[in-house]
């Protein structure tokens, strides 16, 4: 499970990060990110204070970027084209906040069919995306259980 975001938040969409990376890791979710600061260092450090997993896509060459809460750092030396092989990695994206690096994860994801979750961020919903795969959430329990929701699989 994705979390996205920017590396420069305000204080409450951090805060929003690390309750929505706790629950993922509660949920027994891997929580994949960007790897780096803001957003995505909240969301990591929430997962790990859960006992979570954290993978970060870094777009840099050195594995030294990723934020003190990365258990896997995945050096890609990409930039900003690394944003692709994150939204692939996952089965489902919460966007908090951002720029415009979370519009283009957004949008690498509704291209590949996956489902995205809304938490302050671009409002894709409202200029024709489709609805049934970017959803708008209200608070992180409610990102958390919608991004969920669409990753459920039936048991064997």
């Amino acid at each position: 499970m994705a979390v996205i975001g920017g590396q420069r938040a305000r204080s409450e969409d951090l805060a929003a990060a690390e309750t929505i990376g706790r629950r993922l890791a509660e949920a027994g979710a891997v929580l994949v990110c960007g790897g780096l600061g803001g957003v995505m260092e909240a969301a990591c450090r929430g997962a790990k204070a859960a006992g979570g997993l954290t993978v970060g896509i870094l777009p840099g060459a050195d594995r030294g970027d990723a934020n003190p809460y990365v258990d896997v750092p995945i050096v890609t030396a990409m930039s900003t084209a690394r944003n692709v092989i994150l939204v692939r990695t996952a089965d489902a994206i919460i966007a908090i906040d951002g720029a415009y690096g979370t519009l283009s994860e957004m949008a690498h994801a509704m291209d590949q069919g996956k489902r995205v979750v809304s938490l302050g961020a671009w409002d894709l919903a409202a200029i024709g995306a489709d609805r049934d795969r970017i959803l708008t959430a209200e608070t992180p329990d409610e990102a958390v259980r919608l991004a969920l929701a669409s990753v459920e699989r039936p048991q064997a």
